[in-house]
This record gives C-alpha cells, sequence and structure tokens, in this order.
C-alpha cells in the first residue's frame, strides 16, 4: 500500500513540474502540404552579353521583391478581433392538480364534500428569466521581417520569421508562418498578415512580470484534477 501511494506522489509530482496541460501552445512546423509539394526547380538564364539590363546577381534593373530561397519579405501584422453575442431566454410553466372526493359518494360523499371540503388542489408556477451579454476586442499591430524558405512547385513561397527583444530582463518573442503569393507583395517588399495562408502567429514575453501573473504549477495542477 505504501508503494501505491509512493507511485502516486510521484506521478503527481513530475505531473506538475511537467507543461500545463491546457496551456495555449502553438506549433510553427509548416503544413503537411509545403513538406509535401516539390520546391520548384530554378529555371537556367540565358546570358546575354549585349543587354543593357545585366545579368548576375545584382542587375541594373530587377525587382526589388523577395523571388527566391532565403530573399526576406517584410510582414506587416495587423489583426484585431471583434466579437458581441447577446442571449436572452425566458421559461415560464404553471402546474394545477384537483383531488375531490368522489370515492365516498357510496357513503354520503356528496353530502361530506359540501359540508366539510374534503378534497385536495394543488397549483405551481414556474418562471425563469435569464440574459447574457459577451462583448470581446483584441487588436495586435506590429512589422516583422521573414525569410522565403521554400517556394513551392505553383509558385507560392512558404516563409517564416523570428525575433527576439531583450528589454530591461523582459523578453519578448514573436513567431510567423505561413504561405504567401509573389502577386501579393507590395512594391516596397511588404506584405500585409491577411494576405498569409495557413498563418500562424506566436507573441509572448518571458520574465519577472511573466511569472508574476501567472499561477504557479502547483495551483494549476490542483485546478486540473479537481472535479469541483
Amino acid at each position: 500500500m505504501k508503494i501505491f501511494f509512493s507511485v502516486v506522489l510521484v506521478g503527481m509530482w513530475f505531473s506538475g513540474c511537467s507543461t500545463h496541460p491546457v496551456d495555449p501552445e502553438i506549433e510553427m512546423k509548416p503544413p503537411v502540404y509545403v513538406e509535401q509539394l516539390p520546391p520548384k526547380t530554378k529555371q537556367q538564364v540565358i546570358v546575354n552579353p549585349g543587354s543593357i539590363f545585366g545579368q548576375g546577381d545584382n542587375p541594373l534593373f530587377s525587382d526589388l521583391k523577395a523571388m527566391n530561397p532565403n530573399d526576406i519579405v517584410t510582414v506587416v501584422i495587423s489583426e484585431s478581433i471583434a466579437q458581441s453575442s447577446n442571449g436572452k431566454k425566458t421559461i415560464s410553466e404553471e402546474n394545477s392538480d384537483k383531488l375531490g372526493a368522489g370515492v365516498f359518494s357510496g357513503i354520503g360523499g356528496t353530502v361530506l364534500n359540501k359540508a366539510g371540503k374534503i378534497g385536495f388542489e394543488a397549483g405551481s408556477t414556474n418562471t425563469y428569466a435569464g440574459s447574457g451579454i459577451n462583448t470581446r476586442n483584441e487588436s495586435f499591430t506590429t512589422t516583422i521581417s521573414a525569410r522565403i524558405i521554400k517556394i513551392l512547385n505553383n509558385g507560392n513561397y512558404f516563409i517564416e520569421g523570428n525575433r527576439e527583444l531583450l528589454v530591461n530582463g523582459e523578453k519578448q518573442i514573436i513567431q510567423i508562418s505561413g504561405v504567401i503569393r509573389p502577386y501579393d507583395i507590395g512594391p516596397t517588399n511588404t506584405i500585409d498578415s491577411k494576405f498569409i495562408a495557413d498563418a500562424k502567429v506566436l507573441y509572448k514575453t518571458e520574465g519577472e512580470i511573466d511569472r508574476a501573473t501567472n499561477k504557479p504549477w502547483g495551483s494549476k495542477f490542483v485546478e486540473s484534477i479537481w472535479p469541483f
């Protein structure tokens, strides 16, 4: 019996030390189809020595937008969420029961019922009214540079970017990944986050403020197993 309780306590200890199962997380791995699609093969460029536009890595006239693996594109993240819901419910129920003295009709029950008011009457009325309003507004705006990881066979780009800032002992981490079309990249080599398919955006902070505003792992573990 002691061995059983020891095993249970050890399991509770390791469960408490591990990541809480309800903590929100985000996986930054690319979608499955990005891994399955083969990369686009680079076409051979026919060099024309007499061309005034030039050839090579730095031609005289070229598009400054990202178009090759490891090229950088600037992502403008501007996400806003506005939610509003209103619910109202009203329930009304009424019951009425009446029991007379007909059982005594054979022995003068009619007279007893009129004289002594033998019988039973009951009634109930239940009314319930409830309403609720939920309003939520969130916004997140920042800018981050991402790198073209893979050019898909259809010409779309899979991009991924990461930025870490350490300010006064507080670490801020921003990550983004997704698939974009080259046609959505603007002339200044920027793209809005609304044009990113399968977008994944992660923003979190690490430091004293984060530790102070989060519950200890012991409290989280107790809440996860507490049935009430």
